[in-house]
């Protein structure tokens, strides 16, 4: 009980101004509620230096909650979705990965960027935004300072993308399934995909891109899985060496409790579930009030990490971040276009 005292103002507190930013989010959907909600944390946390009896709870919300969100994400990936956007799609998205990653880590060393936020950025960018960078972020122990650095980042490169893309394909002569195909795998935020599709299908009268955009970002977004399990593993491997480069004692062997964190097990086990409900006909819109609760959970930890946020710190870091952003945003759009070209998509 004295628990959830001394927890209840911060989460309240964090619930409350998620609470408003979600519905700016809904009003203004190509920015969405997460980066309204870390906005306005950094702009509340600039006058309320002192957190006082919030300050645990507003710890907790960008932490356990954060990682409840991403386990409740995990009930709207099943694991079907590959088979529905078939082999065609796949190679297309397994490019704009490995494009991002490479970029972000040959310029983390090239621009002395902190190996954190470059692969927040680069994983922010290549899968979905600010979904991906939730899951990551307790796996390589980022802080809330490079959270919030790395969804700013992607935040103006995504909208950027969902801007520019549709007049892009049109001059290029992209296809109705080419554009859907390339706004899901080069848009990195949910959002701003169906934006971007849906701008495509205003332009071209009869055109769909927008359901296969959708299923492609979400056969994309199921990468987190993959992802955080090598990252995991990096770090649980990066924390042994340190730890016996200091004549620490070091543990032996092989442990998958220790390089696995449990809430990226569980957000596999939901996916799990979710694919069998699938799999054996049950109607997925079951899992909607999870889904929609992860979405809100992402809310909350945003607001909370930006009210945790040294704004001051953010602006001084420079503008070193925004130029790998570009770069990967970048290679991920080439990546897209070069890839289906290749195949012949377009």
């Amino acid at each position: 009980m004295s628990t959830i005292r001394t927890l209840a103002p911060g989460i309240a507190t964090s619930a409350a101004l998620a609470a408003v930013c979600w519905f700016l989010g809904t009003a203004v959907p190509i920015v969405g509620g997460a980066v309204f909600a870390i906005l306005a944390g950094m702009i509340v946390g600039v006058f309320w230096k002192d957190k006082g009896l919030a300050a645990a709870g507003i710890k907790f919300t960008s932490n356990k909650i954060l990682q409840t969100a991403v386990v409740l994400l995990g009930f709207g990936l099943p694991l079907t979705q590959i088979a529905q956007v078939g082999a065609t799609s796949l190679p297309v998205i397994v490019s704009t990965i490995t494009a991002s990653l490479l970029t972000a880590f040959i310029l983390c060393h090239a621009l002395h960027v902190p190996s954190r936020t470059a692969t927040l950025i680069g994983v922010g960018s290549s899968i979905c935004g600010g979904s991906a960078i939730a899951a990551t972020a307790p796996v390589i122990k980022a802080n809330d300072q490079e959270v919030a650095h790395a969804i700013s980042v992607v935040f103006l490169f995504n909208v950027l993308a969902a801007l520019i893309f549709p007049t892009l394909g049109d001059a290029i002569g992209m296809t109705n399934d080419g554009f859907g195909l390339f706004a899901g795998t080069a848009v990195n935020d949910t959002s701003s995909v169906t934006a971007a599709a849906a701008v495509w299908d205003g332009m071209h009268e009869g055109a769909n891109a927008l359901n296969y955009a959708t299923i492609v970002k979400l056969t994309r977004t199921l990468a987190i899985i993959p992802i955080t399990f090598v990252l995991a593993l990096w770090v649980a491997s990066r924390e042994k060496k340190t730890a016996g480069t200091n004549g620490q004692p070091t543990q032996n062997g092989f442990s998958l409790k220790r390089a696995l964190p449990t809430f990226i097990v569980l957000f596999l086990c939901a996916s799990i579930v979710a694919t069998v409900a699938s799999a054996t006909g049950v109607d997925m819109a079951v899992f909607e009030p999870l889904k929609l609760a992860s979405k809100f959970f992402i809310v909350m930890a945003m607001a909370a990490i930006g009210l945790n946020t040294d704004v001051v710190g953010l602006v001084k870091s420079g503008a070193k971040p925004i130029v790998l952003g570009a770069a990967c945003w970048i290679a991920i759009a080439s990546a897209s276009l070069g890839a289906q070209h290749i195949l012949g998509l377009w």
